[in-house]
């Protein structure tokens, strides 16, 4: 009894404290304010919403796990004799960072666990990123008010791929070391700067200072740009109303869906918590990056076979893409289309990218707010362009892996390749050509099922000996869901005084 009476009063101690530190302390009456208003807010359920939640998740899982290796990683290229708990490697001379990793992988208590989990979700983010930016697009959650988030969302995907591709330098294994050489002979490769940038890059001969020059950028740079990117996102995302789906209820002034306290955080945080589960689980029994069967990085030895990490084969298969004998002698300079080809090409898929919100905007006049998104076969030319930059991404990732696929397969590379070059051209213009189709079909079968309902199989034969089939009209919702309303007001044209045509 008097334990029972002791733990209630200091229960009701404890929350007379928390009372008045809410109600009497600016920042709690502003956390009180805070939560009163995301109980209020309203967020529109559906599965597009979870690739934000898994890459929160690898953010932090990437955050965590990177702080951990701070303290035992050198990032030094220094030359040392390795003496470690990995006996095969003995008397190997290694740098101090590739001797950091070992001891990290073999020494450090819970190490190798930890440097398996950073991989993992440093390969799992730029897929989530991706697939956001793919729904994202097609849905048409790019467009006014959203614009801004749409390019933030971008930035996040390429911090992340700097982020990654520098942290898989860090190791220093032959590996990475062949990754390395590959990068030195574009930056080589690019006329009048190239020997200036590379001496910038790597601090002199290779591998020269590499591991210290990317080491800030891996640790420095690279957080605090996610940091700000994503702080910057989630403003946006709490200032502007969420986007939704067409649904009963559903217009462009409201939003239908559950409170964000605590239904929606619940929800999110179970996902969160789902997610950092199974990356540990992955990381606990799946091998990535055994650095200790590579073997040292040497600047004269090259992996027979080396692959990059997944998100930057497209780039290596840009270059393997391009025909011999490529380059030409101008100005006194030797100019190699071998490497300025597929920077260009690069560089303007990633531009074209970024622009495409303020582009479509540019071109069909439409600058109003949209809050509800679009079904992709109500758009099909911009279902379309999606379809075809997916199959040309696509077709460059396979190509990062002609060689392999020649020697597995027993197909000649230059056969391998051939086919990659045309598919980099006609894929992308036979997808779109068909996407659209497919788009228009499915809008004529939406009509179809709006005016006559659905086949039910059902056959019956009329007083006049006629045979029909009796058709199910839709329900409500569907009819919704197909008609998929918006604020109802068309796009209004008006000529100027020169008789241009003017969209408001």
């Amino acid at each position: 009894m008097g334990g029972g009476s002791s733990a209630r009063t200091k229960g009701s101690l404890t929350d007379r404290a928390a009372s008045a530190i809410a109600t009497r302390t600016a920042f709690g009456r502003r956390l009180t304010a805070l939560a009163a208003e995301l109980r209020q807010r309203h967020i529109a359920l559906h599965w597009t919403n979870l690739f934000g939640v898994v890459s929160l998740a690898c953010v932090v899982v990437v955050f965590l796990s990177g702080v951990f290796l701070m303290f035992f990683y050198a990032p030094s290229s220094t030359q040392v004799v390795y003496s470690g708990a990995y006996t095969p490697l003995d008397g190997a001379t290694m740098s101090k960072a590739m001797r950091s990793t070992l001891a990290i992988s073999f020494e450090a208590p819970g190490g190798l666990l930890m440097r398996q989990v950073h991989h993992w979700a440093a390969l799992l983010l730029p897929a989530s990123l991706i697939l956001q930016l793919l729904t994202t697009f097609f849905t048409g959650a790019f467009r006014r008010p959203r614009r801004l988030s749409w390019v933030l969302l971008f930035l996040l995907l390429i911090v992340s791929l700097a982020g990654g591709w520098s942290g898989y330098a860090l190791p220093d294994d032959m590996l990475s070391g062949t990754g390395l050489r590959i990068v030195e002979g574009i930056v080589l490769g690019i006329p009048v700067i190239g020997t200036w940038a590379s001496t910038l890059l790597f601090g002199g001969e290779f591998p020269g200072q590499i591991i210290e020059h990317l080491y800030p950028i891996h640790v420095l740079i690279v957080p605090a740009a996610l940091i700000a990117l994503l702080v910057w996102r989630i403003r946006i995302g709490y200032v502007q109303r969420p986007a939704q789906f067409a649904a009963p209820g559903a217009t462009e002034r409201n939003v239908v869906g559950v409170p964000v306290l605590p239904n929606a955080a619940v929800r999110a945080g179970g996902l969160f918590t789902i997610v950092a589960a199974l990356l540990f689980l992955v990381a606990a029994t799946v091998t990535v990056s055994p650095i200790w069967l590579y073997g040292p990085s040497s600047a004269g030895d090259a992996s027979s076979g080396s692959q990059p990490d997944w998100y930057t084969g497209f780039l290596d298969g840009a270059l393997r893409l391009v025909p011999p004998g490529w380059e030409f002698v101008w100005l006194g300079r030797t100019w190699t289309l071998a490497i300025l080809v597929p920077l260009g090409v690069i560089g303007g898929y990633l531009l074209a990218v970024l622009l495409y919100p303020f582009v479509e905007e540019r071109i069909t006049g439409d600058r109003r707010e949209h809050h509800i998104l679009d079904r992709p076969r109500n758009t099909p030319t911009r279902t379309g362009i999606g379809v075809a930059g997916i199959v040309f991404y696509g077709v460059l990732w396979g190509a990062a892996s002609a060689d392999l696929i020649a020697t597995h397969f027993h197909v000649g590379i230059e056969t391998v390749v051939l086919t990659f070059q045309l598919a980099v051209l006609l894929g992308p213009l036979a997808a779109f050509a068909i996407t659209r189709r497919v788009c228009l079909g499915l809008q004529k079968k939406d009509v179809g099922l709006l005016l006559h309902g659905v086949e039910t199989g059902r056959i019956v034969r009329l007083p006049g000996g006629e045979y029909v089939e009796i058709h199910r009209q839709l329900d409500e919702f569907e009819r919704w869901r197909l008609v998929n309303p918006g604020d109802g007001a068309p796009l209004r044209e008006h000529a100027d005084e020169r008789g241009r045509a003017l969209r408001r």
